[in-house]
Formats: C-alpha cells, structure tokens, sequence
C-alpha cells in the first residue's frame, strides 16, 4: 500500500499507483475526502500535457499547489488519467 502524508495525515492512500518519473498517480477516489482545494495553477509538460493544480490542506493549514493532475493528458501519458500526484513537502511512501 502507497501512502501519501502530509503533516502527519494520510492524505491518500492505494495499492493502485502509476508511477510516472519517480512520481505515484494516485486514483482520484484514493484521496481522503476534503483535503484538496482547487487551483488556477497550471504547468505545461512537452510529453503528457497541461497540469492542473490543488493546494493540500489540513488540520487549517495550506500546502499550496502541492498535488497535480492531467485532465486530458496526451496519448504518451494516457495511463495517469484520472490520477494525482504530490509533491513540496507530502511524502509518498
């Protein structure tokens, strides 16, 4: 089981990752409910597309743009689809 923390929460948890450059997807209904807050943030890969952003919040505290998705990732990176992954501070373990 992949675990993804931060200040000492789980924040999402599968035994059904995508690891992409070093990086696990998680499937979007393996994140803990009401730890996501959306963002305007957005990112440009040349080979899986247009990231979008969420902040990372618990216990009243705000990791910004720590979590990131592909809504409509290219053809290269289909697989992380409906996937998130976590950076700047979460640990994945």
């Amino acid at each position: 089981m992949v675990q993804a923390t931060w200040n000492g929460t789980v924040i999402a948890q599968s035994d059904d990752t995508v690891v992409v450059e070093g990086n696990h997807y998680f499937p979007a209904d393996a994140i803990t409910e009401g730890v996501l807050k959306p963002s305007d943030t957005k990112s440009t890969c040349p080979w899986k597309g247009t990231a979008s952003y969420h902040s990372v919040v618990v216990d009243g505290q705000e990791n910004r743009d720590a979590a990131w998705y592909y809504p409509e990732p290219k053809d290269a990176a289909k697989e992380i689809k409906g996937r998130i992954a976590f950076w700047k501070g979460v640990t994945v373990a």
